[in-house]
C-alpha cells in the first residue's frame, strides 16, 4: 500500500477523469506537490501563489503584513518539474492488510469528490466504514499513510483521523473510493466503501496560523535587515561647545583637508546660539580662519578654469585637424567626379561616389560651422576685454599706490575698531562681575584692571582718530592727484592749440624763429600763471545734479542741527527721500567738501560719537 501511494510521483493524472471541486488552488497544488504529483491547472486560475522568499508562506497574509506574494510556477523559476506524458492511465491496485483487504474502485467511474481543503489541514474524515470495524483496524490501515496523533471514532460508521504532517492527508485521500472487507467474511457488516475527505479542525487551523505568523515575522525581519543594510549612514553627531572643543576646531579650520567637517560644526554652533560676549572673540577668530580659505578656493577655481581653457584649445585644434582631413576627402571626391576620371567608373560606382561625396560635404559643413562658432565666441570675449580696458578709466601709478595705501589704512582702522569693541565687552563683563561686592583685595585688583583697560581704550581712541585723519588726508591727496591729471591734460590741449595758432601767425607775418620762441615762452608763462590761479581757487566739483540736490538737503538738515548729527541719523532721514541711497555714499560726499562740512568727535570712552556739522558760513567769513 505504501509503495503504491509513494509511486504516484511517476504516474500522470488524466485531466479528464480528475474533476475535484477545488476553490483554493494553492492548497490543492501544495497537496499534489507533497504527493510528488504535478499540479494540473484550472482554467482562469493561478496554481500557486506562495512567496519564494520563505518556503510555505501563505499569500492570504499579504493584506495583513504588506508582503507581496511571488508565484514560483512562472516560467524560468525552475521550481516546477517538466510534466510527464498524459497518456498513461491511473491504475489502483488491491491493498492487503493483516485484518482486512482494500479493493480499488472501478477505474471508469469518476473519482470521488472532496470538499475545499482547509488551510493547514492535518485531519481527515473517513466515512463508509464497516459496522464491525474497530479502532485498531482503522489504525492498521491508515498508519501506513503516516504517524497518527489521534483517532476519534463514532458509532455511525465514520471517524476523524489526525496526522502529524499535512502531506500524510494526501496519502489518506488516495484511499477514498476503496471497498474495505474485514478478513474473508461476506457479511454486510464486515464490508463498506470508504469515503475520505478533508476535515476542518480548530487545532489544525491554530497551528497553521502560528506557523504563518512566524513566517511573516521572519520575512519582515529579513526585509528590515535588508533596508538597514541599504540605508545610508547617519551624519556624525555634532559635539557641544566648550573652550577645549573650540580650540581644536580652530586648528581644524586651518587644515584644508578637515575644513569641510570643521565649517559644519562652526555653523551648527552659531545656529545653536553659542555666541555670547565671553566667546565672541573666539568665534570671531574662527570666522576669520574660515574667511582665509576664500583665496584658496579662488585659486582652485582659477586652476580649473585654466584646465577648461586648455581643454577648449585642445578640442579646437583637434577639430581643426578633423576639418582639414574632411577637406582632403571632399577634394578626392571632387577630383573623382571630373570628366577625366568619371567616365571610367561604372553606373553603380558613380552612384556610390556621389552619395559619399554629399555625405562628406554635409559633415564638413557641420564641423566648419562648429569651428566658426567657437572662433566667434573667442572674438566676442576678446572684444569684451578690449571694451573693459578703457584708457580713460586707467589711473596713474601714483594714484594706484595711494589707493592701495588708503585701503590698507581702512583695513587697519576696521581691525582696531573691532579690538575696541572687544575691549568694551570685556569692560562690561568686568563691571557685571564686580556688582555690589565689598571693596576687597579682589575688587581693588579689578579696579586696577578697569583703569588699565580705560587707559588702553583711550590710547586706542587716539590712535583711531589719528588713523582716520591720515585716511582722510590720503583720500584728499588721491582726489587732488586725479584733478591735477585732468587739469594737466586740458592745459596740454590748450597749449597745443596755442602753439599751432602761433606758428600759423608767424608764417603769415613772416616773423623769424626768435619771435616765435618768444611767443611760446610767453604762452607757457601765461598757462602756468593761469594754472596757479586755478589751483588756488579749485574746489571739488559736483558730478551730477543728484549730488547737488543731496548737498542742498544735507546742508539744510545740518543747519537746523547746530550741534551736528551722526551719519546714521542723517542716513535715516535721507532714506525717507531716496530709499536707494547708502550711508557710505553720504559719508563720501561729506568728506569731498571739507569747507562745507566738518567732522567732530564728542563724548568720552564708550560714549564716543562721530558727528558732522555744517561750516560753510565760517568758510565764507574766513575768506
Amino acid at each position: 500500500f505504501l509503495a503504491a501511494a509513494d509511486g504516484l510521483g511517476s504516474i500522470a493524472i488524466d485531466t479528464t477523469q480528475l474533476n475535484m471541486s477545488v476553490t483554493d488552488p494553492s492548497a490543492w497544488a501544495t497537496a499534489m506537490n507533497n504527493l510528488g504529483m504535478v499540479p494540473v491547472g484550472l482554467a482562469g486560475q493561478q496554481l500557486v501563489t506562495d512567496s519564494i522568499c520563505v518556503p510555505g508562506f501563505d499569500p492570504s497574509l499579504s493584506m495583513m503584513t504588506g508582503i507581496t506574494p511571488i508565484n514560483p510556477m512562472i516560467p524560468g523559476m525552475g521550481l516546477v518539474p517538466p510534466p510527464p506524458p498524459t497518456d498513461v492511465p491511473v491504475v489502483k491496485e488491491i491493498i492487503h492488510c493483516k485484518s482486512c483487504t482494500l479493493f480499488p474502485p472501478n477505474p471508469n467511474l469518476p473519482p470521488p469528490s472532496t470538499r475545499e481543503r482547509p488551510p493547514g489541514c492535518k485531519t481527515v474524515f473517513v466515512g463508509g466504514l464497516p459496522e464491525n470495524a474497530t479502532e485498531e483496524i482503522i489504525q492498521e490501515v491508515f498508519e501506513q499513510c503516516g504517524d497518527i496523533t489521534a483517532i476519534r471514532k463514532s458509532k455511525k460508521n465514520f471517524c476523524h483521523i489526525r496526522f502529524a504532517e499535512e502531506f500524510m492527508v494526501d496519502k489518506a485521500i488516495y484511499l477514498s473510493g476503496y471497498r474495505m472487507r474485514l478478513g474473508s467474511s461476506t457479511d454486510k457488516k464486515d464490508s463498506g466503501r470508504l469515503h475520505v475527505d478533508f476535515a476542518q479542525a480548530r487545532d489544525d487551523f491554530y497551528e497553521w496560523e502560528c506557523k504563518q505568523r512566524m513566517l511573516a515575522r521572519e520575512e519582515r525581519h529579513r526585509r528590515k535587515m535588508e533596508e538597514d543594510r541599504l540605508r545610508p549612514p547617519s551624519p556624525p553627531a555634532i559635539m557641544h561647545y566648550s573652550e577645549h572643543e573650540a580650540a581644536l576646531l580652530a586648528e581644524k579650520l586651518k587644515d584644508d583637508s578637515k575644513f569641510s567637517e570643521a565649517i559644519t560644526v562652526l555653523l551648527t554652533w552659531i545656529e545653536r546660539g553659542e555666541v555670547n560676549r565671553r566667546s565672541a572673540n573666539q568665534f570671531y577668530s574662527m570666522v576669520q580662519s574660515a574667511n582665509s580659505h576664500v583665496r584658496r578656493l579662488m585659486n582652485e577655481k582659477a586652476a580649473h578654469e585654466q584646465e577648461m581653457e586648455q581643454a577648449k584649445e585642445t578640442f579646437k585644434n583637434a577639430l581643426t585637424g578633423i576639418l582639414t582631413q574632411f577637406e582632403q576627402i571632399v577634394a578626392v571626391f571632387n577630383a573623382s567626379t571630373r570628366q577625366k576620371a568619371w567616365d571610367h567608373f561604372s553606373k553603380a560606382q558613380r552612384k556610390n561616389i556621389d552619395i559619399w561625396r554629399k555625405h562628406s560635404e554635409e559633415l564638413r559643413n557641420a564641423h566648419s560651422e562648429q569651428l566658426m562658432g567657437i572662433r566667434r565666441e573667442e572674438e566676442m570675449e576678446m572684444s569684451d576685454d578690449d571694451s573693459g580696458d578703457n584708457p580713460s578709466k586707467k589711473l596713474r601709478v601714483d594714484d594706484s599706490a595711494l589707493a592701495a595705501q588708503a585701503y590698507a589704512l581702512k583695513e587697519e582702522n576696521d581691525s582696531l575698531r573691532w579690538q575696541l569693541d572687544a575691549y568694551r565687552n570685556e569692560v562690561e563683563l568686568l563691571k557685571q562681575e564686580k556688582g555690589q561686592l565689598f571693596r576687597t583685595e579682589e575688587s581693588l585688583t579689578k579696579d586696577q584692571q578697569l583703569q588699565f583697560l580705560q587707559q588702553t581704550m583711550q590710547g586706542m581712541q587716539q590712535q583711531l582718530l589719528s588713523i582716520q585723519e591720515e585716511l582722510n588726508n590720503k583720500k584728499s591727496e588721491l582726489e587732488q592727484a586725479k584733478e591735477e591729471q585732468t587739469h594737466t591734460q586740458a592745459m596740454l590741449k590748450v597749449l597745443q592749440e596755442q602753439l599751432k595758432s602761433a606758428k600759423e601767425l608767424a608764417e603769415i607775418n613772416g616773423h623769424d624763429e626768435s619771435q616765435a620762441n618768444e611767443i611760446n615762452v610767453l604762452t607757457v608763462a601765461l598757462v602756468n600763471q593761469d594754472r596757479e590761479k586755478n589751483s588756488e581757487k579749485r574746489s571739488p566739483g559736483l558730478k551730477s545734479e543728484k549730488e547737488a540736490l543731496l548737498i542742498g538737503i544735507i546742508s539744510t538738515f545740518l543747519h537746523v542741527h547746530p550741534f551736528g548729527a551722526n551719519i546714521e541719523y542723517l542716513w535715516s532721514y535721507m532714506q525717507q527721500l531716496d530709499s536707494r541711497i547708502s550711508a557710505n555714499e553720504i559719508e563720501m560726499l561729506l568728506m569731498r567738501l571739507p569747507r562745507m562740512f566738518k567732522q567732530e568727535f564728542t563724548g568720552v570712552g564708550a560714549t564716543l560719537e562721530k558727528r558732522w556739522k555744517f561750516c560753510a558760513f565760517e568758510g565764507i567769513k574766513t575768506i
